[in-house]
């Protein structure tokens, strides 16, 4: 079984399951030992984070430093931010 302690907040992750399959997000809240919140800025905003099981997600060895550090500051996450850090990375909404 895998669980939470295995991401942290700002980690890239690619779903595996679901309607959103095969697009990459970001890791915004973890919610207990099998749930974490993800956002991507544009399918799913901040205002509407989905809450996934972490068996459900790939993980990518990537943390975004910039939302870790607003999310450890309490500064707010913008839609905006989610975008552009998962184009820093080269995914594009065309290529997801």
């Amino acid at each position: 079984m895998q669980s939470t302690r295995e991401v942290a907040i700002g980690q890239f992750v690619k779903s595996k399951a679901g309607r959103d399959r095969d697009r990459v997000f970001i890791v915004i809240d973890i919610i207990d030992e099998l749930y974490v919140l993800i956002a991507d800025g544009d399918f799913r905003k901040m205002e509407n984070a989905k809450k996934k099981k972490i068996k459900h997600l790939s993980k990518f060895n990537i943390v975004s430093e910039e939302i870790e550090k607003r999310y450890d500051s309490d500064k707010k996450i913008s839609n905006m931010m989610l975008r552009r850090e998962i184009e820093k990375l080269g995914f594009h909404k065309t290529q997801i």
